[in-house]
């Protein structure tokens, strides 16, 4: 029995020792990028070593400098939109998709089923893609980094999951007492998988916010730019090799601050979704 013991209090503590490492070089990339923001440039241009603490004097001269960047602010407003718009799309066409295959009785399920779970495996790749926004009108639109992607596979098959898991009885009762599909999937339904909309808001919302690859594709007008775009391009075009008078010594300390700008949205949203996050995706995940 002792043995026992000692094996396991060893087996734990090599455990918490490799997910601390795992945490430590996971977060201080970016614990350095947020303390160089903070850094007088002159004294991280001679800094070596690890970071930890922002270099004196603290300066915010590189957040004034990245907040005069207009097209950095007409990047957050179309981000915001692809992603309100964006996520309620996703939604609602995942919750109808969820609660179409979760139902028992419809005809053609499973071949609906089928064609659904193929597109997880197989795709017609970038140029057909490409063709097809350009043959529905959609190049340059908005609406080119919503509609193509309104529903993931992924997180329907999870929902539905989460679907099937609500006692059946409870829909039953529900139509007994007079309640449409509608009713029940809004009333019944929905209620009971809050854990996992939240969890599929996360998935969606961070999709979203992260895009940009798409919008370099469909998107001819940077006034439509996705904030991730726009920063992809001030990235590749703040060099100090340029000649950009004064900005020259914050040049880094601009790239870290942009950065950190356009990440803390996602990481201030993921704790208020945290609680949710790990019963919601078991609720998606298993059966029975």
């Amino acid at each position: 029995m002792k043995k026992r013991i000692t094996g396991g209090m060893i087996f734990d503590a090599f455990n918490i020792f490799i997910m601390l490492m795992v945490i430590v070089a996971s977060a201080y990339p970016f614990l350095y990028v947020v303390v160089a923001s903070f850094s007088d440039p002159t004294e991280l241009a001679r800094h070596q070593g690890i970071l930890l603490m922002p270099l004196q004097p603290f300066t915010l001269e590189a957040y004034k400098m990245t907040f005069q960047l207009p097209q950095l602010l007409t990047g957050y407003i179309n981000t915001i939109f692809y992603v309100v718009v964006g996520v309620a799309v996703n939604l609602i066409m995942t919750t109808l998709g969820a609660y179409f295959l979760s139902m028992d009785g419809p005809m053609h399920k499973n071949i609906v089923a089928f064609m659904v779970i193929f597109t997880m495996y197989f795709s017609g790749g970038m140029i057909p893609s490409y063709l097809n926004i350009k043959d529905l009108g959609l190049m340059d639109s908005r609406w080119a980094l919503i509609l193509p992607g309104a529903i993931s596979v992924t997180n329907m098959v999870i929902l539905r999951t989460a679907f099937q898991n609500v006692p059946s009885s409870l829909r039953e009762a529900a139509e007994i007492d007079g309640a449409t599909i509608i009713q029940v999937l809004f009333k019944v339904m929905l209620p009971l998988v809050k854990s996992t909309l939240a969890v599929l808001v996360l998935y969606y919302g961070v999709a979203h916010w992260n895009a940009w690859f798409e919008a370099s594709i469909y998107l001819i007008d940077k006034d439509k730019y996705p904030v991730q775009l726009i920063v992809q391009q001030l990235l590749s075009s703040l060099n100090v090799t340029e000649d950009i008078g004064d900005l020259v010594q914050y040049v880094e300390l601009i790239r870290y601050a942009i950065i950190v700008v356009t990440t803390a949205p996602i990481l201030v949203l993921y704790p208020f979704l945290q609680k949710h996050f790990a019963k919601g995706v078991m609720i998606g995940a298993l059966k029975g």
